[in-house]
């Protein structure tokens, strides 16, 4: 939760989406600590949300601007 973890994490893995997508499916909150990139991209967001509401507050200001991505 307090992104501690990522600390440890393999620089090829913060770079993968895949890992990422993983990793907010378990824990949305992680969302604080992953790239800026990641922060815009929407199938990412929306499973960290998905997985705990808070997490938005940590998705791209795009996205937070987005209607149609909010009503989701």
């Amino acid at each position: 939760e307090n992104g501690d973890v990522f600390e440890y994490v393999d620089e090829s893995l913060k770079k993968d989406r895949d890992f990422i997508l993983a990793a907010v499916k378990q824990n949305g909150l992680l969302l604080k600590f992953v790239d800026e990139n990641f922060k815009k991209d929407k199938n990412i967001v929306l499973a960290a949300v998905m997985s705990v509401s808070r997490a938005f507050k940590y998705a791209d200001e795009s996205l937070k601007n987005d209607k149609d991505f909010v009503l989701i």
